[in-house]
């Protein structure tokens, strides 16, 4: 049991942040930012965080700066989430993570060019949100339970976790219940997974879908998501990341859908038969020769 977190004074980044958080929402331990010991080296219930130019979990010591330059880009946070078992989840569920680990490790100018943005670009995504919470922790040389940025920690940290742990459920239930639909349509075939409506269902069904995709390794192959509407008792039908030969606005006047995005990204429909909704999405489907 964790009895302590050590991490570095000076500034702070987002991945000993966020990694503090993590421990601070598993081991509800007092924070220290400060220079680490030896006996803190050493000592397994003390957790030594983005500091020490060590790696070594059962002795609870989380620092990548150790690393070779050609290391594969990984920080303190990811190296937590490794060893709570989580990073593969992570790295499915959470797209901000492997931004994290450039940053940190390659920083904003090398983030900028894998990402193929401009060097500002990575600065335009900062907020007020992210400048006070870094600048309020960097402040501090400790930061204890009750104290209120402590607590907000504590509540990343859980959303967090509790996040990963509902990806994981949400496939699971998605893996039980999901029907894949071919739908031959001119001369394509649309790929289409289909969640019907069950008692309990998913508590958030276009997710779940989206989740078990990403496990399975589909992405390249589903087109469009068919899910409960959680307002009413029909469906939503939704292009997957945005493919773009679909476009819901053109089902806009069909007497039983009585929603479409302007955008076309999605529509709501009163439909329950499994044909029709195939036929939905086969109207909304833009024909491989037509301009995108």
């Amino acid at each position: 049991m964790i009895q302590t977190i050590v991490t570095h004074p000076g500034g702070a980044h987002k991945d000993d942040l966020l990694a503090v958080c993590l421990l601070v929402a598993r081991h509800g331990a007092p924070v220290l930012r400060r220079d680490p010991t030896d006996d803190d080296l050493n000592d397994a219930s003390v957790a030594v965080v983005d500091i020490g130019a060590r790696h070594e979990p059962a002795k609870s010591n989380f620092d990548h700066h150790h690393f070779d330059r050609d290391h594969p880009p990984i920080c303190a946070l990811s190296l937590v989430l490794q060893h709570f078992g989580l990073y593969e989840d992570a790295r499915h569920f959470c797209d901000w993570l492997e931004v994290a680990e450039w940053f940190d490790s390659r920083g904003p100018n090398k983030t900028a060019e894998w990402l193929g943005v401009p060097r500002k670009a990575i600065s335009q995504l900062n907020s007020p949100i992210d400048m006070t919470l870094l600048r309020r922790f960097a402040q501090s040389p400790s930061h204890q339970p009750g104290e209120t940025l402590y607590e907000f920690m504590r509540m990343v940290g859980d959303d967090l976790l509790a996040h990963l742990r509902m990806a994981r459920e949400r496939i699971a239930f998605a893996a039980a219940h999901v029907e894949r639909w071919s739908i031959p349509h001119a001369a394509e075939t649309i790929e289409a997974l289909f969640l019907p409506r069950t008692d309990p269902g998913s508590d958030e069904p276009s997710t779940a879908v989206a989740n078990y995709i990403r496990s399975e390794g589909l992405g390249n192959v589903i087109q469009v998501l068919v899910y409960p509407d959680r307002r009413g008792l029909g469906y939503g039908i939704g292009r997957y990341e945005d493919h773009p030969r679909f476009d819901f606005s053109r089902v806009q006047d069909e007497p039983d859908v009585h929603f479409a995005h302007k955008s076309g990204f999605m529509c709501k429909t009163t439909a329950t038969d499994p044909d029709r909704l195939r036929a939905l999405i086969a109207g909304a489907h833009i024909d491989a020769s037509a301009p995108v």
